[in-house]
């Protein structure tokens, strides 16, 4: 078992879908421990189903934070969460050696295990020119922009977000170096020990569990929940998969059936970026997703 005075993180990762929440609780429990959520669309609380936040029962299972605890109308950035889940982790390690962290948003786990990465400051006019290239040419444009200037950044980052494709575009411009170039700069020191654990499955089966998903959120109610949010359709945070496509069905552009089909697709190529993105840490344990718990814990309790 862990000595008392070594902090340790258990960090999940993996594609969505693939049971990350679930072998979160087991080890929570099995740890007498609590949950730090790095998902960062299950940040905000008026969006439930489309980012399948963890179930009554999953919550009342284990303690979580970070879960719906904003509002889409919040300005929250990864250097706000980076600051707060140290601050939380800190605090939660006074009374446990061990936290459980589960997410698939690779940056976000990353700001908390090794620190965010720094940027130059960028000329604000290139920003300016890319936000008005956007609206006149659409997103498209950016992407084809960004594939030219910074192939890895252009298959890693969420390429359907507008607000990271001009991120990384002005990095690229401003600096004239790629935007990923500065992915790689020195890890922060932290006050605990990361054991990273990834859950992953055949490309075939991860896809059949994303439309699974994706038809259980339309039978739990993904439609209303989207048309509540009809108002706030242009806040960055719904710029996001299964709220986009169905915004684009409620203002009469696609079918329903073709709004479901996007969901799926767009899910299943986050699903892909998330593994290009988590394959590059060479730190993390892969165990296949039905993998018994008692082996993973076998696993952790190894490298203690």
């Amino acid at each position: 078992m862990i000595e008392s005075s070594q902090k340790v993180i258990i960090s999940i990762v993996g594609p969505t879908a693939i049971g990350k929440t679930a072998l979160s609780i087991k080890l929570a429990q099995y740890f007498n421990s609590e949950i730090v959520s790095a998902d960062s669309r299950q940040f905000f609380k008026e969006m439930c189903i489309g980012t399948a936040v963890p179930s009554e029962e999953e919550l009342n299972a284990a303690t979580h934070h970070f879960i719906q605890h904003k509002s889409i109308q919040e300005t929250y950035s990864v250097g706000d969460f980076e600051r707060e889940a140290i601050s939380k982790i800190k605090e939660l390690h006074q009374n446990n050696s061990v936290v459980v962290m589960v997410g698939g948003s690779g940056l976000y786990v990353k700001a908390v295990t090794k620190g965010l990465d720094y940027f130059p400051e960028v000329d604000a006019t290139i920003r300016a020119e890319l936000n008005s290239q956007l609206e006149k040419n659409g997103l498209a444009s950016l992407q084809e922009q960004l594939q030219q200037l910074d192939i890895e950044a252009y298959n890693t980052i969420a390429i359907d977000n507008p607000q990271r494709v001009i991120r990384a575009l002005e990095i690229c411009i401003g600096t004239g170096k790629p935007y990923s170039s500065f992915l790689t700069n020195p890890e922060k020191n932290r006050e605990f020990k990361t054991i990273s654990i990834g859950l992953n499955a055949e490309r075939s089966l991860i896809y059949d569990r994303i439309n699974q998903r994706v038809d259980l959120m339309i039978e739990n109610g993904l439609l209303d929940e989207v048309k509540r949010l009809i108002p706030y359709k242009d806040l960055n945070a719904l710029n996001t998969v299964g709220y986009k496509e169905v915004f684009e069905y409620f203002e009469g552009h696609t079918t329903l059936e073709f709004a479901i089909s996007e969901i799926k697709k767009n899910t299943r190529r986050f699903a892909k970026r998330q593994l290009t993105w988590f394959r590059k840490d060479e730190s993390i344990k892969w165990f296949d997703y039905q993998t018994d718990v008692e082996e993973i814990i076998e696993f952790i309790e190894s490298q203690l």
